[in-house]
């Protein structure tokens, strides 16, 4: 067999695996994790999601995940929670514990103090006769039948399905907390999701002195002027009370060339587009680049409900702003 094929192989094997052991863990959802659930949902605290080694990087995992979906969670390392770091969780939280073995000695070093405190605890292991999944509030199954690693040592699939039921947690509390599209932009205001959720046409549009805009009679040659100086490649036509008459894209002038027209003479009222594609300043950015990319256009002009003009907005603009 060539390594190529062993390697492939491999691979297979493990997503094998760890794709039964989903399945497996899909037939076990029951009103344990309802149970958990309805715990998170009324908790007034925040969810203290704590696991050491391999758990503790996949709680760190659940703990961001449900902070960017609706439920203020963090991560408390248990060796540092027995040294000080109890201190972080209050009466009001709730603690979500992941231990493949529900033995792990620096999370049951500190069930006596949750205890105490009358903390709820949410267990996730793979052993639900352990310590750990004895003494929570609830416990949710996390077993797995085998590890993907050859030598059953390494959390392969055990780590697979403690993220997976994670997912599944912050999805079915994003669920019945009624989360919505807007709110999950505010968690993410710094990356393309956030800015395709949030950002609006007026955020990014050309506005006040840097519109291109030219009145009804003013010539054509003064026109080619404004356009160049403002380089957007068109200009606005707008009256004097500001309402937006037509525009003149170099598409009007390529054809008003080819008519033989006295650029001098002639004014840009005679050869604008009157028509033209037009937007809220208030709409959101995304609904700009549906419109550009149905109409096979690159700008819009932006209007307000009286159809006076606001600004101009382009493809490129989008593109900067990372919309796109």
């Amino acid at each position: 067999m060539k390594d190529s094929d062993i390697l492939i192989n491999s691979a297979r094997r493990t997503i094998e695996i760890e794709h039964r052991a989903i399945g497996e863990l899909c037939q076990r959802i029951d009103n344990s994790f309802a149970q958990a659930c309805e715990i998170l949902l009324h908790c007034e605290g925040r969810i203290i999601v704590t696991g050491m080694g391999k758990s503790g990087h996949i709680a760190r995992k659940i703990a961001a995940t449900l902070s960017s979906t609706g439920s203020p969670a963090i991560f408390v390392h248990p060796g540092e929670a027995s040294h000080g770091d109890l201190g972080m969780i209050t009466d009001k939280d709730v603690v979500l514990a992941l231990s493949n073995s529900g033995t792990t000695s620096e999370i049951l070093t500190i069930l006596p103090v949750l205890k105490r405190k009358g903390i709820p605890l949410i267990s996730m292991t793979g052993d639900s006769r352990s310590m750990l999944a004895q003494t929570a509030t609830v416990h949710i199954d996390a077993s797995v039948s085998e590890e993907a690693c050859p030598l059953g040592l390494a959390p392969t699939t055990s780590t697979t399905v403690a993220l997976v039921l994670g997912d599944a947690l912050a999805m079915a509390l994003l669920e019945a907390k009624g989360f919505t599209r807007e709110e999950f932009a505010f968690s993410h205001p710094g990356g393309r999701l956030g800015r395709r959720l949030l950002l609006k046409v007026k955020d990014v549009m050309h506005s006040d002195t840097a519109i291109p805009r030219v009145a009804p009679d003013t010539v054509l040659s003064d026109a080619l002027l404004e356009i160049t100086r403002k380089g957007l490649g068109m200009t606005t036509v707008v009256s004097a009370d500001g309402v937006l008459r037509g525009v003149f894209t170099d598409g009007d002038l390529r054809r008003t060339l080819d008519s033989g027209k006295d650029i001098h003479k002639t004014p840009i009222s005679a050869v604008m587009s009157i028509e033209s594609k037009k937007i809220r300043e208030n709409a959101l950015a995304t609904e700009a680049v549906h419109m550009m990319q149905e109409k096979s256009i690159y700008t819009l002009i932006v209007v307000d409900e009286h159809e006076a003009l606001r600004g101009v907005i382009r493809m490129h603009d989008l593109l900067q702003a990372n919309v796109i």
